[in-house]
């Protein structure tokens, strides 16, 4: 009984293994079968599509071109069948075969005058009108109130002008400064001396509405404060002792340097800029509302207002220049410039920033032969100050300006000295001595 099982057990099994295979090889022509039509349908799609406009179906090709048209054109006038159905079997519109036979003319290009335009006479009254010595510097917006106040209606404000426009009168007609274009300042220094920048910032005082004035000169080369003064105003005359002082100081060669500054009161004054003629200084101002010309001088007076130990307000106006004092004496001898790649600026100014720079290489190549391991890029270099200092450089290329001779071999004397500060007092009018404020 066993063994009769077993084998029919076999057989409805390989029976059953049978059908599946037979089903899944249904299925997969099935499938295989709406695949391929699938297919079949979207070649006939595409197909269709190509055929879209071709010289089987239109003449949608041959119209694409002149001489195709031309050709089509030709055809249509050629054939023995009305017109309408000659362009209908080409694909044509009719209102296209019959524009082709009779184009319309060129036109001229002059546009033909207006029925509302003004008359010779009536334009001439409105220019004697703008003309007269009453609306000569009105605009016309204001001419046209007047007039239409007094009962008189010459034309609109646009009309009117339109009229100025005709004569070639369209400007500013009111008695005002007209816009003025401004270059941009571009300065370049390659040494001391060559370019310095000033301006003045304000210091609160405690006492309530009441300001000092501090008046800094950098040198642009080095950061190099070559001046400073504290004073209770600002004006022309402090300016002029100002500047003035400190180019007899440092010894200036007269058409040697270049002073930048902006467009403020005492920068722009007459007696200001004809000292710095006199002196043969160039003078380069800021272009109107424009903070970034004069970017150095701002610099510095942020970093002043954003030191630790500053007070924010002062006492009064002594008690400012004894904190300035310090200051000025730790930026110049101290402070390590970032903008000098470390360096002081007194280093960079009277010319021992290459002495620094080889020790600061010592030091360096020292480092080096003992912890390699420690320079993953290699030898480290100890940087120099930049050799070129800019305000507002070219953007393509920069025009190098030579260095100027050292100013202490022309005014090394004494007697040079004090000719240009005699030359300074007497050009210009100063303060009394009790009212000269500190020169530090």
């Amino acid at each position: 009984m066993a063994c009769a099982a077993g084998p029919r057990r076999c057989c409805r099994a390989d029976a059953q293994a049978t059908r599946a295979n037979a089903q899944a090889r249904c299925q997969g022509s099935r499938d295989s079968g709406l695949e391929q039509q699938g297919q079949e349908a979207g070649e006939r799609a595409r197909h269709r599509q190509r055929l879209g406009g071709s010289p089987k179906k239109s003449a949608g090709d041959v119209q694409r071109t002149p001489a195709g048209r031309a050709a089509m054109h030709a055809l249509i006038r050629e054939s023995r069948l009305p017109r309408t159905r000659a362009c209908a079997a080409l694909g044509v519109v009719r209102a296209t075969g019959y524009r082709h036979d009779r184009p319309r003319a060129a036109r001229s290009g002059v546009r033909a005058a207006s029925h509302r335009r003004l008359s010779v006479s009536q334009r001439e009254q409105i220019l004697t009108a703008l003309h007269s010595d009453r609306f000569c510097d009105q605009t016309p917006m204001h001419v046209y109130h007047t007039l239409l106040g007094e009962g008189t209606y010459l034309g609109s404000i646009r009309t009117i002008q339109r009229v100025l426009k005709d004569a070639q009168e369209v400007r500013e007609r009111r008695p005002i400064r007209l816009p003025q274009s401004h270059a941009i300042p571009r300065l370049q220094a390659t040494a001391p001396n060559q370019v310095w920048t000033w301006d003045i910032s304000k210091l609160a005082l405690q006492e309530r509405g009441k300001w000092a004035y501090l008046y800094v000169l950098i040198d642009l080369y080095s950061r190099y404060i070559v001046g400073w003064m504290i004073a209770d105003t600002e004006n022309s005359a402090l300016a002029c002792r100002f500047v003035g002082t400190c180019a007899a100081e440092h010894q200036i060669v007269p058409g040697s340097l270049t002073v930048h500054q902006d467009r403020g009161s005492p920068m722009t004054a007459r007696n200001f800029l004809a000292l710095l003629a006199e002196l043969k200084i160039d003078a380069s101002h800021s272009r109107p509302r424009v903070s970034n010309d004069n970017p150095f001088s701002e610099s510095q007076f942020k970093t002043i207002k954003t030191q630790p130990d500053y007070p924010g307000s002062f006492r009064d106006v002594v008690h400012a220049r004894i904190w300035c004092d310090e200051y000025f004496a730790w930026y110049n001898d101290e402070h390590q410039h970032s903008g000098l790649n470390g360096h002081i600026p007194a280093d960079v100014f009277y010319g021992r920033a290459d002495i620094v720079t080889a020790t600061k290489q010592a030091a360096l190549d020292t480092a080096y032969r003992e912890h390699p391991e420690r320079f993953v890029n290699g030898a480290p270099v100890a940087k120099a100050p930049p050799a070129m200092v800019f305000i507002n450089p070219l953007p393509a290329s920069v025009i190098s300006l030579p260095k100027a001779e050292s100013s202490k071999e022309v005014l090394a004397s004494k007697p040079a000295r004090k000719h240009m500060l005699t030359t300074i007092h007497q050009a210009h009018k100063i303060p009394d001595q009790d009212q000269k404020p500190k020169l530090d």
